[in-house]
């Protein structure tokens, strides 16, 4: 990463020479967005691939008479929104592969195209946590885990940042919830506050995050947007921030004089609140004029520093939706594909046996990559579950059916080698919400209201086809957890491709079919009863978050899931043995041989758990602390260290971390069920 915090810091006296020779209006200047609704109508409401949000970099401050760069914004956690770029599997793919260096050279992807593109900026590093799974946009994030998310998003923001574009995370804070973001306030006491909603806001700014974007939503009754604890008090004071907030775009600021003298730096994409009126509000005493020089300071200085490090290469139009960006995209589908289940080992089908395959379901045959809101991607084609089988397999006849009628579905199946049904969600089930209003004439999205489940159709189609033969596999498309008790038993094999990207078609046969072992690991519990997750009403105006949520609020309450966190099988098999804990310094190290011992190299992820039983407050029976993905060859067997600094074992005491001196469990294996762990302990002293 070129831009480092130390590296943005020594242009502190430059940038602050610059400003001084800035009237106010152009220090105000700095803070405003230049990309109106009005202007964006048609792109917005009607978006095509020639012309829908964000299309271009969208343009902000600058000032070119003292040579002070303008920003230039790119969204999109799956790739670069702009035009027709690369549209990598979703973020919660991405969190399903555990590989925090596949997702640096993703980071490093988009922000070269992003460079090509003429953008600095990227809006795309989303580490908001779930608190239930059926928030619309968990897409766009890695997983449940507060751990996994930062280590994840530390890995996409370094690649990003490598290209000398500033990567902003987001939404900074306590976003998870879409129906009802514009007008709910969050509440929360202060261990669940630190300990499970900002910690990892809190690592990405150590990791170096240049900037942040507040959220639509209030904290405490306040709107993020001009919440002085957060964004001033938190963040620039006690975590030492010497980057720039923006808002979220359009309705993130709602008042002048509150959101500047909280420390909102820039009002995106447009100007409504800043402006004139900044200006007006800092005549008239309202903000005091050393609140916009700290602003300016900070948008000057990190622009300087990102303009002036040295570019690690040249940045093409060509290198858009680039072949080995594809293939990178690709690489990143195979690595997230999660078989939750495969009895008799029904999987991988074999290809040369199979002569008729059976494609059923509405989502087998749609190009389905996900959201269609601020995060949707148009790249130059997708390949469909469907086309992926028939290029696979050219001598074969694939049928494709939707599968509306279930008595021919169930004949289609009767006859066919291999039955392949895809169910799960699209757009239009979950996703960034926004109602039909005077500015936008479609609704969009957002959380899942109805079920956790598949939709009803689907469930009775698996149950009607699955019987008919046994060589079935339903494969779940989707950004979260999706339940699957009502139908489980009724079929062989579950494979889970999220949201895959492009290429995602072509991943699915090549996994179904044994080209690809799949080594995900699902980053979120599946449960059996909804009622087992935190409870969420999408359009409260008030919702408390509750320390506990996914596997450790199952954990604690002693409810078996369906499938645990982390929980991921393969074609091949790994066995665990020799492991131990060891406290050296300041760290605490997990050591475990790992060996293959199966017909067929693989990839197992490595996880490292820690547990509080000794404490002296209520804490987890156990939190993920450390993972490392791993290829094993059939037969070789690798001794595998994860390290975790014991500042990560701390808990917050009413105003600072605190490490308790005392007994830990240590837990290493291949997912957070106690029957996939050995376990052990370790002292800290």
């Amino acid at each position: 990463m070129k831009a480092t915090k130390e590296f943005r810091l020594s242009f502190t006296e430059e940038a602050k020479k610059i400003v001084s020779q800035m009237s106010l209006e152009e220090k105000i200047y700095l803070m405003s967005g230049r990309s109106s609704l009005e202007d964006n109508a048609e792109a917005f409401n009607h978006p095509s691939a020639d012309n829908h949000y964000n299309v271009y970099p969208y343009p902000a401050g600058g000032n070119e008479r003292l040579g002070v760069p303008e920003m230039r914004f790119c969204d999109g956690p799956r790739g670069v929104v702009c035009e027709k770029s690369t549209c990598f599997p979703v973020t919660m793919a991405r969190g399903a592969t555990f590989d925090p260096e596949l997702e640096e050279e993703i980071g490093k992807a988009i922000g070269r195209e992003i460079r090509a593109y003429g953008g600095n900026y990227y809006g795309g590093v989303c580490i908001n946590l779930p608190y239930n799974p059926g928030w619309g946009r968990s897409q766009e994030v890695y997983g449940e885990d507060d751990f996994h998310l930062s280590t994840m998003g530390i890995g996409l923001l370094k690649g990003i940042q490598y290209q000398n574009v500033i990567a902003c995370i987001k939404h900074y804070a306590f976003n998870s919830m879409e129906n009802g973001r514009f007008v709910v306030s969050v509440t929360a006491d202060k261990r669940t506050e630190r300990e499970v909603y900002l910690r990892h806001f809190e690592e990405c700014i150590k990791a170096g995050a240049a900037s942040v974007m507040s959220s639509y939503n209030k904290y405490q009754g306040v709107y993020n947007g001009m919440n002085t604890y957060l964004l001033t008090d938190v963040l620039k004071k006690e975590w030492d921030f010497d980057g720039f907030i923006s808002s979220d775009f359009m309705w993130g600021t709602r008042d002048t004089v509150k959101a500047a003298n909280a420390g909102l730096d820039i009002e995106m994409c447009d100007t409504n609140f800043y402006g004139k009126k900044l200006v007006q509000a800092v005549k008239e005493g309202k903000v005091s004029e050393a609140i916009i020089n700290d602003a300016a300071l900070r948008i000057v200085r990190t622009l300087l520093a990102f303009s002036r490090a040295p570019d690690p290469e040249e940045y093409p139009r060509k290198v858009i939706g680039s072949l080995p960006h594809i293939a990178l995209a690709k690489k990143a589908a195979r690595k997230a594909m999660t078989l939750i289940k495969n009895d008799h080992n029904v999987l991988p089908f074999a290809k040369e046996k199979t002569k008729t395959v059976a494609v059923l379901g509405l989502l087998g045959n749609v190009e389905n990559i996900g959201d269609h809101g601020s995060s949707r991607v148009f790249p130059h084609y997708v390949v469909t579950p469907v086309a992926g089988v028939s290029k696979l397999l050219p001598n074969a006849e694939v049928i494709y059916y939707d599968g509306t009628d279930v008595e021919k579905a169930k004949k289609i199946a009767q006859e066919a080698c291999a039955v392949i049904i895809v169910a799960g969600y699209n757009h239009d089930d979950e996703g960034e919400f926004l109602s039909a209003s005077a500015e936008f004439d479609r609704d969009m999205g957002g959380d899942r209201k109805e079920s956790l489940g598949l939709h009803q159709n689907e469930i009775e189609l698996i149950k009607a086809v699955a019987p008919e033969n046994p060589n079935t596999a339903v494969v779940l498309i989707g950004g979260n957890m999706i339940l699957i008790d009502e139908w489980k038993d009724r079929v062989p094999a579950i494979l889970m491709a999220y949201y895959p990207g492009q290429e995602g078609g072509t991943v699915i046969a090549e996994t179904l079919f044994g080209d690809t072992n799949p080594g995900g690991k699902l980053p979120f519990v599946i449960v059996k009863e909804e009622r087992d997750l935190p409870q969420v009403d999408w359009t409260a105006e008030e919702q408390g978050y509750d320390y506990y949520h996914g596997f450790q609020k199952l954990e604690k309450e002693g409810i078996e899931p369906s499938v645990p966190y982390g929980f991921g099988l393969s074609y091949t098999s790994f066995e665990y043995s020799d492991f131990s804990f060891e406290v050296k310094g300041d760290t605490v190290i997990a050591t475990v041989t790992v060996k293959n011992s199966g017909k067929r190299d693989g990839d197992e992820v490595v996880q490292f758990y820690v547990g509080f039983s000794q404490s002296k407050v209520d804490r987890p029976v156990k939190s993920l602390r450390g993972f490392r993905r791993i290829t094993l060859k059939a037969g070789e067997s690798k001794s595998v260290e994860i390290s975790c600094p014991l500042s990560k074992l701390a808990w917050w005491n009413e105003n600072r971390w605190e490490l308790e001196k005392m007994t830990y469990e240590g837990y290493v294996g291949s997912s957070s069920a106690a029957k996939d762990l050995l376990k052990g302990n370790f002292t800290v002293v």
